[in-house]
């Protein structure tokens, strides 16, 4: 076996098999997640009791985990990558279950430990498994064909979780339902080709990959200040009813499942630098009109434009797919998401301090600060990025060959 990422021999038919099983893995664990988000803050306020402080300490746990992915996968370095995601969704389902059961704040840091440890090293596997299992120039139809299954999946658990409320259905057992749903997207993985792996080296920090790394830890910056604080933002400014909220996100996950194989086309056809700059240049407009507007319409629009763009997003990872060799582009994709995550622990702590201190404006402007260094250092990104002599997509065909 060539020292690269390989599928077992095969043709079009394994390769759509495993396509499709990528994607009922990522569906699954967007209807998990779904009803994860959906339910947390009710869980934790009203439930548990916790207070604010413990909120905050609780989230600082979950998001350090993303830090702590990247030796794990050092060291499952070399196993086929469907085994290690279903041991890792295995993981995260028993995490999300256990909060069914959890008396007190101390065995929900325990379990959000578990589930979220599991849930931050499957997060490079689809992408570095829809490259993998892509064909030759449509990486990045593939990656947003992934995507959409995520969108599709969170939109059935967001839908779901509220059916089931309102029939009555307490919170705690919906957690099992989102633990069979993660389970299940386990089963999808084993039945993933096994020979999907990255023969390489166990930790990858180059010099070279520095503007990947900065972008990601850019985008962690942004993307969590938006997501402590734009939602908090509509309902403790404007009182937007709960049932709202899940109805902005509904729509956004259509969006998505939408609009994710056509932005990937588009990223194939025009190359990461246009889509970056456009993506980051947008977001830095949306929170100017977080911090300046008061009116709850126009915020409402916002917030399912920003959330929206996120499938934008995709054009780092099909960047990596052209920077770096194959043997290194799993532990370059899990070093992006501990970048993600440095930012990630950090930014709620600070744009809290900014609300509390200076108002929730600077909070926001905080987060158009990092969409604004985003644009410059997208502008960075090389037209065409070469990747030694043979090109990607033409090693992973003759991969595919054998």
């Amino acid at each position: 076996m060539e020292n690269s990422a390989t599928v077992v021999p095969g043709t079009g038919a394994r390769r759509r098999r495993g396509r499709l099983f990528l994607c009922g893995a990522v569906a699954c664990v967007g209807f998990a997640l779904a009803l994860q988000m959906g339910m947390n803050a009710n869980f934790v306020s009203d439930d548990l009791k916790l207070s604010g402080a413990q909120v905050g300490i609780l989230e600082g746990f979950r998001e350090s985990c993303g830090i702590w992915a990247l030796g794990v996968l050092a060291l499952l370095a070399g196993y086929a990558e469907p085994l290690v995601g279903a041991g890792m969704l295995a993981l995260f389902a028993v995490g999300l279950g256990g909060y069914a059961l959890v008396p007190d704040f101390f065995w929900v840091i325990l379990t959000s430990l578990i589930w979220s440890q599991g849930l931050h090293v499957w997060m490079p596997l689809p992408a570095s498994l829809a490259m993998g299992l892509a064909e030759p120039g449509q990486v990045g139809m593939r990656l947003g064909q992934v995507q959409s299954a995520g969108a599709a999946g969170f939109f059935g658990g967001l839908a779901g979780g509220y059916v089931l409320t309102r029939l009555g259905v307490p919170i705690r057992p919906l957690y099992f339902v989102a633990a069979a749903a993660g389970l299940l997207a386990a089963g999808c993985c084993l039945a993933m080709p096994r020979a999907i792996r990255t023969e390489g080296p166990r930790l990858v920090f180059r010099r070279r990959y520095g503007l990947y790394y900065l972008l990601c830890f850019l985008e962690g910056w942004r993307k969590q200040i938006f997501i402590c604080f734009a939602p908090f933002l509509l309902v403790r400014k404007h009182g937007t009813p709960l049932a709202t909220i899940l109805i902005l996100y509904a729509v956004v996950q259509i969006i998505g499942c939408v609009t994710g194989p056509a932005v990937g086309r588009l990223i194939d056809r025009v190359g990461e630098r246009r889509i970056l700059v456009f993506y980051f240049a947008c977001l830095t407009c949306f929170f100017v009109g977080y911090a300046l507007v008061d009116i709850r319409w126009v915020l409402y629009a916002l917030f399912l434009a920003d959330n929206s763009f996120f499938v934008f997003g995709m054009a780092l990872n099909t960047y990596v797919n052209r920077l770096v060799p194959e043997q290194e582009r799993t532990p370059t994709l899990s070093m992006g998401v501990a970048m993600n995550h440095a930012a990630a622990v950090a930014m709620p702590l600070v744009g809290g301090a900014l609300w509390v201190t200076l108002g929730h404006q600077w909070t926001f402007l905080a987060g158009a600060v990092a969409a604004a260094l985003s644009v410059v250092a997208a502008l960075q990104v090389p037209a065409l990025v070469a990747r030694g002599t043979v090109p990607a997509d033409a090693r992973r065909e003759e991969a595919f060959a054998k």
